[in-house]
């Protein structure tokens, strides 16, 4: 049976000032087409079901993922009591599948991308699930390049090993790194790197077999949570051990030393909306190359990401800046350098300014 896991934990601090503990990245309509988790759950339900559609976030915001989704069977939204990266992620969400339905095939998805080609998704997606029901290993979704992007990390194709629905199968060989430009371009040019999209599929039992051989800590402490699990220190166990998991991501704690990987290359339009910045990628531009929401007037102003919630916006004569005005909070930034939002976001905590984070 195929599930899948929506990752939705994320603080998307590069999202600031929009983006706040109480309505993190995946809460906002920043594609113009709803919520990016409402958007994503959208996405896959009609692939696998609303029954086998699972959400991991912030126990924080349980309540809130089960208003935003309210056809998602209460009990598939699983409460982090802290965030521990996407390996404890996948880790328990596989366990708590695992233990439901022990021949589950899981897609783990993360809650914040933009797709633009659902149906050439869902047939990816279902080709991964049907390689690794039969084949087992770990797979992941590789994005065939565009453009010399040094933000992503990439993915080098092994050799082909299969073709399910007409979409190839390879054996990947290895992980690489966000590089530098000269890099990246010959990655492009190349023709046998991808970008690495974080979305994977698996069986669950061959995440688990990896986990315990490559992260025992991670493992135990999944053993402890799943041995309280239905009884009455189930709340209790979780809250004690989930904060202690080692916290590693599942590229670098899993992928890069399981024994068996395999990547299917996919070309759908697809953005990971990583910073502001990114808009541009999936949303229309004035003349000038403005993105550009809420009341904005833009004067002498090019390639710039402009956003008005609730202030009005005013620029003049500026190029390629992000601008974001919120009722009590104003971002503004070279474009090239949004991606230091993120470290402001923690400047700011260490001021005490609670108030705006």
């Amino acid at each position: 049976m195929l599930h899948a896991v929506i990752m939705a934990g994320g603080a998307g601090t590069r999202f600031w000032p929009a983006s706040r503990r109480d309505r993190p990245k995946q809460f906002l309509e920043l594609a113009g087409t709803g919520p990016l988790l409402r958007a994503t759950f959208d996405r896959v339900v009609p692939l696998v079901g609303a029954a086998r559609t699972w959400v991991v976030t912030s126990r924080s915001m349980v309540a809130r993922t089960r208003e935003l989704l309210p056809e998602l069977p209460g009990e598939n939204v699983l409460g982090e009591p802290a965030g521990r990266d996407t390996a404890a992620c996948a880790g328990w969400a596989a366990a708590v599948l695992g233990a439901r339905d022990s021949g589950a095939v899981c897609l783990l998805l993360p809650a914040d991308h933009v797709v633009g080609d659902e149906e050439a998704f869902r047939r990816a997606l279902a080709a991964g699930g049907a390689h690794v029901s039969g084949e087992g290993g770990l797979l992941t979704f590789g994005i065939r390049p565009t453009r010399p992007e040094t933000g992503f990390g990439y993915l080098k194709l092994g050799p082909r090993e299969a073709t399910v629905d007409g979409l190839a199968v390879h054996r990947l060989e290895r992980f690489v790194e966000k590089p530098e430009p000269d890099r990246a371009r010959r990655y492009v040019e190349g023709g046998d790197f991808l970008w690495n999209s974080g979305m994977f599929a698996w069986r669950t039992a061959d995440l688990l077999e990896e986990i315990r051989r490559q992260l025992p800590r991670l493992a135990e402490g999944l053993d402890r949570i799943a041995a309280a699990a239905g009884t009455a220190r189930e709340a209790e166990v979780l809250d004690e051990v989930y904060p202690t998991l080692p916290r590693t991501s599942v590229d670098h704690g899993i992928m890069e030393g399981a024994r068996r990987t395999w990547t299917i290359p996919v070309d759908f339009p697809w953005s990971d909306v990583g910073s502001w910045p990114a808009l541009g990628e999936v949303l229309d531009a004035d003349p000038a190359g403005n993105v550009r929401r809420g009341r904005v007037l833009a004067e002498d102003t090019t390639g710039s990401i402009l956003v008005g919630e609730g202030p009005v916006v005013v620029t003049v004569g500026l190029e390629g800046y992000v601008v974001v005005a919120t009722p009590d909070a104003v971002l503004v930034v070279p474009a090239d350098r949004a991606q230091e939002v993120k470290g402001l976001v923690g400047r700011l905590a260490d001021l005490g300014w609670d108030d705006v984070l």
